[in-house]
């Protein structure tokens, strides 16, 4: 399995294939921050029912890993993923709960090596052409770049594509539903990432029904 290949879920009508990349999967992965556990289920069918499968379920509140193991055990038609991931614990934490791939916003050796062994997908974050290099130097080629607009946006990534080919990118940080398309435009940039089909006052007045409307407009970016 290579670092991006997701692997299979429990049989599905939709699952993913365990041979289909993490930035293949939709146009763009939903970044979510839950404060409460209940949200999650509505919240992964919501996204899902819009046409956004991949969910990244960020490790910032006390609620992520309850939404982890929620969201894998009762929607199955989801991809969930964990991010904000920086450290080996978490990998295994997340990978327990039922995470099928990891984000990390940086990324050291040691990081590096139980993402690896973690037997789940990875995306690793960048934001330098060296940690791009070095990352493919250890056989990594699908990588976050983040955060995007603040380093540079898509005039960097961009740059990039010439002498880093091989390199391919979900940019998550500060993107919108107007940015992504300029994102998704470049031949380096297999997905992107981003916060506004699951604005918090949505989330908050449980309006799943206005969530999947905006997830829909984020998955016809792939049209």
């Amino acid at each position: 399995m290579t670092s991006s290949a997701v692997p299979s879920a429990a049989p599905s009508a939709s699952s993913a294939p365990s041979d289909a990349s993490v930035l293949d999967l939709a146009p763009v992965v939903p970044v979510v921050v839950l404060h409460d556990a209940a949200d999650a289920v509505p919240l992964a069918r919501a996204l899902v029912a819009g046409g956004l499968p991949a969910i990244e379920v960020t490790l910032r509140t006390p609620a992520a890993l309850a939404s982890i193991r929620a969201m894998a055990a009762e929607v199955p038609d989801a991809v969930v993923g964990a991010g904000t991931v920086i450290s080996p614990e978490h990998v295994r934490d997340t990978v327990d709960a039922g995470a099928r791939f990891l984000v990390s916003p940086g990324w050291t050796d040691a990081l590096l090596e139980a993402m690896k062994a973690s037997g789940v997908p990875f995306l690793p974050g960048v934001s330098t052409t060296s940690e791009v290099v070095a990352l493919l130097e250890r056989g990594v080629r699908e990588m976050k770049f983040f955060p995007a607009e603040a380093a540079g946006g898509t005039a960097y990534l961009k740059a990039l594509s010439a002498p880093l080919p091989q390199a391919r990118f979900c940019p998550t940080g500060g993107i919108s539903l107007a940015s992504a398309p300029s994102y998704l435009a470049l031949p380096n940039v297999g997905c992107v990432g981003g916060s506004w089909m699951v604005p918090g006052d949505a989330v908050a007045a449980k309006d799943w029904d206005r969530v999947a409307r905006l997830a829909a407009e984020a998955a016809a970016l792939a049209s």
